[in-house]
């Protein structure tokens, strides 16, 4: 399984992004999926999980919203009015079926690499 996550970028205070995680290796449509970040410096966050519903944390919830396309094994994350703290490293991860929306990227079996958002104030 590889998880490929783009659609990072230089965006200004206020701006949106839309990133985008491509799943292959598997069928992916029985598969939770989700996002974390991590800034230097500081713990990976939960931001959200997606399966046959929706788990949003705390940092994510009322700008980002996460979705899924299992035609094209895909789970997206728009983020809107995006400030300076969102600058970060975001992963996408991705459990098999029969796991739950996990919280902790350590609960997750398969994680991407990185791409890069960085808010300009």
């Amino acid at each position: 399984v590889q998880l490929q996550a783009s659609g990072g970028g230089l965006v200004q205070a206020g701006g949106s992004l839309r990133l985008s995680c491509a799943a292959s290796g598997d069928t992916f449509s029985g598969y939770t999926m989700g996002w974390f970040r991590q800034a230097p410096g500081k713990e990976r966050e939960f931001l959200a999980a997606i399966s046959w519903r929706t788990l949003y944390g705390g940092y994510a919830k009322g700008r980002f919203t996460i979705s899924r396309n299992n035609a094209k094994d895909a789970v997206y994350l728009q983020m809107n009015n995006l400030k300076p703290e969102d600058t970060a490293n975001y992963y996408c991860v991705a459990n098999p079926p029969g796991y739950g929306l996990g919280t902790i990227i350590n609960e997750y079996e398969y994680w991407g690499q990185g791409t890069l958002v960085t808010v300009s104030s």
